[in-house]
């Protein structure tokens, strides 16, 4: 299309094509859509820009009265391209000053539009891209300073730095799936079915729920295959009563010491769900917005999902907008009755 021609669509308020260009006033700095209702700006103020990304970038705002941002399409295509970049970037990773220039856009708003659509910085994204690599390489049996170059590491000294707090182990013990590490457990059946707490020298590392012993023994064995998991009923008998009385209602907090891996955002989300009160209920989007991140329900949701230590961290509480009940990974039916159960108490 010429000038020409974007001029005439915006003089026409012609809806076709919405969503094929932005146009931006100088003299206000604001952009907007070409079926934009306001007072037409004068020809020389105007310029034009194929989507939104273009227009924050060159640093105009959206119009609160057309909304031209909220077509996301343009902007999304942009950031699964920066992902698609990320995913893959060798033994150099890029800053947000490079990434930027690479694709024609303003630092600020690569990082501003960047954490708004997928829920973490580009810097924390590539981090855990990076660290998801080290541990798929130790898993195929690769020795660690393989999998520390193979997954982009320039050296083996950033790799260390983090290494506790991402594999919750030493490199090599977790290479070999836990071995040598001790995970106790115990089982015990409660109203909702059988309860399982598993605890590591640091504290209790998984709260399952299931249909029997061996189901959530078997759950445990997978994340940690090669471990040695020993059976402590006496040692663990006060934590798994804690989670039983929680589960029943007869108790109101569970505070228990947690030993449980995350990245940056899954901490940001299980933090901010242990202060939402007992017997109360919050949506994926007010979750967002509590971590401060409000276009992030979707990631809010695959943190939830993520959960290890069920009811320590509450993801039972989270609901979809009107209340509906989503997904729970230990089953929708004990997310109601634990609801159902909160909401009885509190009233009392």
């Amino acid at each position: 299309m010429t000038q020409t021609q974007y001029w005439q669509a915006v003089q026409d308020r012609d809806s076709a094509y919405d969503g094929v260009f932005v146009y931006a006033v100088k003299t206000t700095g604001i952009y907007c859509r070409p079926t934009c209702a306001s007072r037409r700006a004068f020809r020389e103020n105007v310029e034009f820009f194929p989507s939104a990304v273009e227009a924050e970038g060159a640093g105009y705002r959206p119009c609160r009265r057309c909304q031209p941002d909220q077509n996301q399409d343009a902007v999304r295509a942009l950031i699964e391209r920066v992902c698609r970049r990320l995913d893959d970037v060798g033994d150099h990773l890029p800053t947000l000053n490079e990434l930027a220039a690479e694709f024609h856009v303003s630092p600020y708003h690569l990082q501003r539009t960047f954490k708004r659509i997928v829920g973490v910085s580009p810097r924390q994204y590539a981090d855990s891209r990076r660290r998801e690599r080290v541990k798929t390489e130790l898993r195929a049996d690769q020795t660690v300073t393989q999998a520390v170059y193979e997954a982009g590491y320039g050296g083996s000294s950033a790799f260390y730095r983090d290494a506790g707090a991402m594999l919750g182990m030493t490199p090599i013990r977790y290479r070999e799936g836990g071995a040598a590490v001790n995970v106790r457990y115990t089982t015990a059946q409660s109203s909702l079915g059988v309860v399982l707490v598993a605890a590591s020298e640091r504290g209790i590392c998984a709260i399952r729920l299931g249909d029997s012993d061996a189901a959530v023994i078997e759950e445990l064995r997978s994340e940690f295959p090669n471990a040695a998991l020993t059976p402590d009923d006496a040692d663990l008998a006060a934590w798994v009563e804690a989670v039983i009385a929680y589960v029943d209602g007869t108790q109101t907090r569970l505070d228990l010491p947690l030993d449980i891996r995350a990245t940056a955002f899954q901490r940001r989300v299980w933090e901010a769900l242990r202060t939402v009160p007992y017997g109360e209920q919050i949506t994926y989007r007010g979750l967002a917005e509590m971590i401060g991140e409000p276009t992030a329900a979707r990631a809010v949701a695959g943190a939830c999902a993520a959960n290890p230590v069920a009811l320590a961290i509450p993801c039972h509480r989270v609901v979809r907008e009107g209340g509906e009940l989503s997904g729970y990974r230990w089953g929708v039916e004990r997310k109601r009755a634990l609801l159902e159960r909160e909401a009885e108490r509190a009233e009392a």
